[in-house]
């Protein structure tokens, strides 16, 4: 059966075999896990990792691929080894799936299109998965892991959650139809809620956004401008830096993840 990939559903299909084994590396994969598998396209990385014994479910959006998937993988959803869920993944909250929090490992090769908004369901959402790999855009990866030494709204974003690893650079050329730009496997590791003992969630993202708010100007001036449209007083804010160790002229992308902790606790 041949399938035309669907730009409009950003579907470019990995055909590496050595991008696929890293991805089975990254994740540890072990016939002892449930791997939650989003957009198995053609059922490459299904394939491998089904290899390792594991139980996969794998949620697929384009109806098209469906029956595909059926027939390739007929003995394995026989055997129960594999479950195909045909839904969205960003409009299915998966509670009819056995999943439990930290006990399963989301692997996958996500369309583009949906990074930022699938990174967010997972990471803060309930149930979250012990481990993510996922091929993402490199500049994406990069940006994640702050590779140039700057962090950004995403990267802090990810790091509060879980610990970014760039496994490997993916080129386009290794994908069909071949994408504009390369890619790379990303691991986020370590996934848990415990950043958030001292804090909400909710708040420190409210001010995590209000310092990103500019990102050329410094920090304190973007807390300034927060402060004022929320009716708050920031005249404390140069004595809060002081007490903190940092720069009144530092700029958010400076800033650690614990730095920004013990920035949003004293504000």
């Amino acid at each position: 059966m041949e399938i035309k990939a669907k730009k409009s559903l950003g579907q470019n299909f990995l055909k590496s075999k050595t991008a696929l084994s890293a991805m089975i590396k990254a994740g540890e994969v072990s016939e002892k896990d449930t791997i939650l598998e989003i957009g198995p396209g053609k059922g490459a990385l299904t394939e491998k990792l089904l290899e390792t014994g594991a139980k996969v479910i794998a949620v697929e959006k384009d109806d098209r691929l469906i029956e595909l998937l059926n027939e390739k993988f007929s003995t394995e959803i026989k055997i129960g080894k594999l479950e195909i869920i045909n839904e969205d993944i960003l409009e299915n909250d998966l509670s009819h799936v056995e999943l439990k929090s930290g006990k399963y490992k989301l692997i996958a090769n996500i369309p583009y299109y949906i990074t930022g908004v699938l990174l967010r369901k997972f990471l803060s959402g309930q149930n979250q998965p012990e481990k993510m790999v996922v091929m993402v855009q490199k500049e994406i990866a990069d940006r994640i892991v702050a590779r140039d030494g700057k962090e950004s709204l995403l990267s802090i974003s990810v790091k509060v959650y879980g610990k970014p690893v760039k496994i490997m650079k993916v080129g386009k050329e290794n994908f069909s139809p071949e994408p504009k730009v390369d890619s790379a496997i990303l691991l986020i590791g370590a996934i848990s809620k415990a950043f958030f003992t001292d804090t909400t969630e909710d708040r420190f993202f409210e001010f995590l956004r209000a310092g990103f708010a500019h990102k050329r100007k410094i920090l304190i001036g973007n807390l300034k401008e927060y402060f004022k449209k929320v009716g708050m007083d920031g005249k404390d804010l140069p004595q809060i830096f002081t007490s903190l160790n940092l720069d009144e002229n530092i700029r958010p992308e400076n800033l650690t993840v614990e730095n920004w902790k013990t920035l949003i606790q004293k504000l």
